[in-house]
């Protein structure tokens, strides 16, 4: 099974919220992102007065394989805008989800399952 992973996930997992083992193991080499969790990612407020830590996350998601925006998912992405009233950033990583035939990890299953994807949740440190 192949995985893209939300947004939220990259950040909790980089900040070390996660508790997930297998989180860890699915990370620990490369993994798939959508570009807009790259773009939201690096651009999280955290980063803006914090050099070194920039440094570290750009040179996190740099084992990341990125999928860009093809024709397929911007078309993919703009019919789920329409079906589901998504926020775009969730309609993208979506739209990459069904164009590529993987499961988004997410911390917020709900916003994915709702769309028909398979989806896998992560423990969070209490």
């Amino acid at each position: 099974m192949s995985y893209l992973f939300d947004s939220n996930i990259v950040i909790y997992y980089f900040s070390g919220l996660t508790a997930d083992e297998s989180l860890h193991q699915m990370l620990a080499e490369s993994f798939s992102i959508s570009v807009i969790s790259k773009i939201e990612f690096l651009g999280w407020g955290e980063f803006a007065n914090n050099l070194t830590l920039h440094n570290q996350a750009r040179a996190f998601i740099g084992h990341a394989r990125v999928l860009d925006l093809s024709e397929e998912i911007t078309e993919q992405t703009i019919r789920l805008r329409q079906q589901f009233k998504t926020k775009t950033p969730d309609a993208i990583i979506a739209a990459t989800v069904l164009v590529n035939d993987l499961t988004v990890v997410s911390h917020n299953t709900s916003d994915f399952s709702r769309l028909g994807l398979e989806t896998l949740t992560v423990n969070m440190k209490p």
